[in-house]
């Protein structure tokens, strides 16, 4: 089991770890492939087209069968081709597609990683894992908070029900893309309570589903952004503190 959400997208090169972790934490099947179940969206374009980004270094790491779940816009997935799955991995993208594509699978995935399946998201795949996600947008009460190229092709920051897997939302490509102010300013606007807001090449790892405390691997930094009476408060954590 693990809940492991990495602060950008899949690049086995400059962050192996995060793979390598993943499927230490798979259960395995005795006389069977194990089965990963790959969650791709394609802005504009065919999802499987991206999918060996995700399915090659898992193949070069384990003998598995990757599942493929290509979200295509208006066909949300089937929430049974999880219910076998012994793990469960969610791309980047446009972080709106994928919520609406697994729309009806939430509870589907949060019980198979409660079950003891892990769970790897990254980017988009990283914001829809909480209870309440920031979706994008890019502006509070028409103040730009983070560039408009973060935005998801929103505008208001959005907070919206995700899967349901961790307690506190998430942003990503923090310091790289200037999202931290976005997670900053939907804690200080009250929109979430708590925000973690994770760099590339980094990730933050809990062990199961409802974990509010995390461990950090990679190189960067993760910015644990807490309400803090009319304002917040913002934490510094990097690998091994």
């Amino acid at each position: 089991m693990g809940i492991f959400l990495a602060g950008a997208g899949p690049d086995y090169h400059s962050f192996p770890e995060v793979f390598e972790r993943f499927i230490k934490n798979i259960p395995g099947r005795r006389g069977q492939l194990r089965r990963i179940a790959v969650v791709v969206h394609h802005r504009g374009g065919n999802p499987e087209s991206v999918l060996q980004d995700y399915a090659g270094p898992l193949q070069s790491l384990t003998s598995c069968e990757v599942v493929p779940v290509l979200l295509h816009a208006g066909s949300p997935a089937d929430p049974a081709v999880f219910d076998n799955a012994d793990a469960v991995v969610v791309g980047g993208g446009l972080t709106p597609a994928y919520l609406e594509g697994l729309r009806d699978c939430a509870g589907a995935i949060a019980a198979r990683v409660a079950d003891g399946a892990p769970y790897l998201g990254f980017s988009a795949g990283a914001m829809v894992a909480p209870r309440r996600g920031i979706i994008g947008g890019y502006r509070i009460g028409g103040v730009e908070v983070c560039g408009e190229e973060c935005s998801e092709d929103l505008d208001e920051v959005d907070v919206r029900d995700g899967l349901g897997l961790v307690p506190f939302s998430v942003d990503v490509h923090a310091a790289q893309a200037g999202t931290l102010s976005r997670a900053v300013g939907a804690v200080t606007a009250g929109l979430v309570d708590r925000a973690v807001a994770v760099d590339e090449n980094t990730a933050v790892l809990l062990p199961s589903v409802g974990d509010a405390e995390f461990d950090v691997i990679g190189r960067g930094n993760c910015w644990d952004v807490r309400s803090a009476g009319t304002g917040c408060s913002v934490s510094v954590r990097s690998k091994g503190n």
